[in-house]
């Protein structure tokens, strides 16, 4: 994890990769940030999306300095988890949720994964 300090800012969004189902929640809600669908906040994930439409958008909203958190399926997780293993930084934090079909696995999880290596390294 990154040894950087966070600065708090009031200006930070949530983002969500989700399926339809998933975003469509979050979405009412009232977190959507879309001023063009190459600069929205949340990305619907469905057989027609492509595994590099979901690892580029993964790249961007891992850039965006207005994002703090990323909440993204553990299915679709599980499909990028190459790139959500060697992410490092805190802000934007990535969580893994529930996906809708599938019972979540708590040891592909990246904050478990995140919490185990840490305390490993306490003892």
């Amino acid at each position: 994890m990154s040894k950087t300090r966070y600065q708090p800012r009031e200006d930070l969004y949530f983002a969500i990769i989700g399926d339809r189902d998933t975003v469509t929640g979050f979405l009412l809600t009232g977190m959507g940030n879309s001023v063009l669908k190459s600069n929205s906040n949340f990305l619907v994930v469905d057989q027609k999306t492509s595994q590099e439409e979901v690892e580029q958008t993964f790249h961007r909203l891992t850039n965006d300095e207005n994002i703090a958190i990323i909440i993204i399926n553990q299915t679709i997780a599980n499909t990028i988890r190459h790139l959500i293993d060697s992410y490092e930084k805190t802000i934007p934090t990535v969580i893994e949720i529930p996906s809708k079909n599938k019972k979540f696995d708590f040891s592909t999880d990246y904050i478990m994964g995140k919490l185990q290596k840490m305390l490993k390294k306490k003892k």
